[in-house]
């Protein structure tokens, strides 16, 4: 993955639709899924889950790369997963200082962006090989990457489960006088994984580049 340092507008450009889309974390590695089956069932807990893992994404490429030239090469992965564990303790404190409600709706799945597969990935195969401000750019372009998709999951799982968008009422449910049956089965956990599924089967079929490398 290296890349040019000289940091000009078209490459810094590139690097950010790579990670949200030609080289989408989801649909092109179909890496960092988990967290789909927790936070997707309303689009407010999942924008808040994006934005904070795109955070913690950023900021731990930004210094793993300034890191790279002084870290031992044995004891990188354990320095890597100190740098993320310490964005997301800041993260996760600062939810639960401002907004305790959603600290309180995510749970542990904050906390668990540690062990995100995409956060580890990037650091360990983009940001100790590039320069810093590239390798922050490739953390949001990838942390968008991922939103993008979980914000689309969430969009239909609360929409068409409940008939609801950030708690406002869209489609009257039938057992409040409306006319929308409503769909429980998008309501379950499960239904993340088949909506996931469904999305990556689209993308790969309207564009090839999204297949996986063989």
């Amino acid at each position: 993955c290296q890349m040019s340092p000289n940091g000009s507008a078209p490459l810094t450009k590139q690097i950010v639709i790579d990670g949200l889309w030609r080289n989408n974390p989801v649909f092109r590695q179909v890496l960092g899924i988990c967290s789909t089956l927790a936070v997707t069932n309303l689009v407010l807990n999942t924008l808040v889950m994006c934005v904070s893992l795109t955070l913690v994404l950023a900021a731990s490429c930004l210094t793993v790369s300034l890191l790279r030239n002084f870290t031992p090469r044995n004891i990188r992965m354990m320095v890597q997963t100190l740098i993320i564990a310490f964005y997301v303790v800041i993260v996760d404190l600062a939810l639960k200082a401002y907004w305790p409600q959603m600290s309180s709706n995510l749970g542990p799945y904050v906390g668990l962006i540690i062990t995100n597969c995409i956060v580890m990935g990037r650091a360990e195969g983009f940001a100790m090989h590039n320069p810093p401000w590239i390798s922050f750019l490739d953390g949001i372009g990838n942390g968008l990457g991922y939103g993008f998709v979980l914000l689309a999951v969430a969009f239909f799982r609360e929409l068409l489960g409940s008939g609801r968008l950030f708690g406002i009422e869209i489609l009257p449910l039938a057992t409040n006088g409306g006319w929308y049956p409503g769909n429980g089965l998008l309501l379950l956990p499960a239904s993340a994984f088949f909506l996931i599924a469904v999305l990556i089967w689209i993308v790969r079929s309207v564009d090839a580049g999204q297949q996986e490398d063989t």
